[in-house]
């Protein structure tokens, strides 16, 4: 009897560690889908200026990675060539343009029966911006167009991947206050502030020390300025390391984009102008450091490639295996810095001036330089005359102070008006 029990105990025992067994292993995989649905739960995605440089490259991480992301909607300007094949590709619910006419030219070049609405105008963006079936809008649009659907996108609840400087500059406490009521992560695109953003995860705010954002110099960092003004568009749009739009790349060549980046780092972080710090780095290997109060700095580091910074604003909190190359940093070799020259380059003196004041002077700096920058693309007016023409109409700005978005959309078209008619009398 002894034996006949204990070989069932031996049953039961066999019975209840292969029970335990396989409830260990359900537990573990049903602890997996929980902690991979937390993390990794795909994210539908509103593509503001889908068919640029941004744009583009955000397509190309959601097509590396269709297991975590979707295209909902896709918004362009005018190159409805690229937005027919993009919307060929990702199968949207609907895309936008600018104009109507442009709209019904993008139907014809989609296949017939294609399941999608084709909106246009500012209805359309705001239509796209705050689709039910978003949970992500990236913006990358370029210019003060920006503005308005990102705000429609942070009213409706949407996270925000922000590249669009524009939106910052103009109305950085509108975003940022409206994106605190309403519970909205504002991510950043731009690699200076994508870097600080990562140095600053697991750290304390409050013991920043400084902010420093690095940029290339662009191509004309060590040319003499007696030289600047035979500089041609065609010069200017050669950057030594990045690629990028004619916008922004001018942008670049007049260090105007890194003052727009400082008043950008105020509003996402809190700072005062004066402790953010501007250093010029020619490799661009490091993206920008954070000073904290003890003495240390944290840099972020990596190839002159923007799907990283693009990257880690999709996926945040979690990081993507992109295949991304590493810095070669022996061949590299040194990493230098420099002091911006502010008299060479006084587009980022006059930033930094309308950071400092405030109210509605970054929102005419930004529409002045925007008029500005065409018009040296259309070849009106020299590349020295870009500043000229921006720090006249800051000049003749009367700011409003406690602005609200009626009266910064008021100084954004002032601005354009009275950049275009001194330019006019050149």
């Amino acid at each position: 009897m002894k034996q006949k029990i204990a070989g069932i105990d031996k049953i039961t025992d066999k019975n209840s560690s292969l029970i335990f067994f396989i409830l260990t292993i359900l537990s573990i995989h049903v602890n997996f889908f929980i902690f991979y649905n937390y993390w990794f739960i795909m994210k539908s995605l509103c593509v503001l200026g889908s068919t640029g440089s941004i744009g583009q490259n955000t397509l190309r991480i959601v097509e590396q990675f269709p297991e975590m992301f979707c295209i909902k909607a896709l918004v362009a300007k005018s190159n409805i060539t690229r937005l027919a094949e993009q919307i060929k590709k990702f199968r949207p619910e609907m895309a936008v343009v600018f104009d109507s006419n442009l709209a019904q030219k993008l139907l014809e070049l989609l296949p017939s029966g294609l399941k999608i609405d084709i909106l246009s105008g500012q209805d359309g963006l705001k239509v796209a911006a705050t689709l039910n079936s978003v949970n992500l809008v990236v913006g990358a649009m370029v210019g003060a167009a920006g503005l308005i659907p990102v705000l429609d996108a942070i009213s409706a609840g949407k996270d925000i991947a922000l590249a669009n400087k524009e939106t910052l500059v103009m109305a950085g406490n509108l975003v940022m206050d409206l994106a605190a009521e309403r519970n909205v992560q504002i991510l950043p695109i731009d690699s200076e502030h994508s870097a600080i953003f990562q140095c600053l995860q697991g750290n304390d705010s409050n013991a920043i020390q400084k902010l420093i954002l690095t940029c290339s110099g662009g191509p004309f960092c060590h040319k003499p300025k007696s030289e600047f003004s035979a500089i041609t568009v065609s010069d200017a749009l050669s950057h030594p390391n990045w690629e990028m739009g004619k916008k922004i790349t001018i942008d670049s060549a007049t260090l105007m984009n890194k003052g727009l980046e400082v008043i950008e780092a105020h509003h996402l972080f809190k700072l005062p102008r004066n402790r953010i710090d501007v250093v010029v780095h020619p490799q661009s290997v490091i993206h920008s450091m954070v000073a904290f109060q003890d003495g240390s700095v944290m840099a972020q580091m990596g190839i002159p490639d923007m799907k990283t910074a693009i990257a880690y604003s999709l996926s945040y909190p979690q990081r993507l295996p992109l295949g991304q190359a590493l810095p070669d940093l022996p061949g590299i070799g040194p990493l230098t810095f420099e002091t911006p020259d502010m008299d060479k380059f006084p587009c980022l003196k006059l930033a930094c001036i309308a950071c400092d004041v405030g109210e509605t002077l970054p929102a005419v700096l930004n529409a002045s330089n925007e008029v500005a920058v065409q018009a040296f693309l259309d070849g009106k007016i020299g590349f020295s005359d870009i500043p000229k023409i921006i720090r006249d109409t800051m000049d003749h700005h009367t700011v409003f102070t406690s602005p609200g978005l009626d009266e910064i959309l008021w100084a954004d078209s002032w601005a354009r008006a009275a950049a275009t008619t001194a330019i006019e009398h050149m």
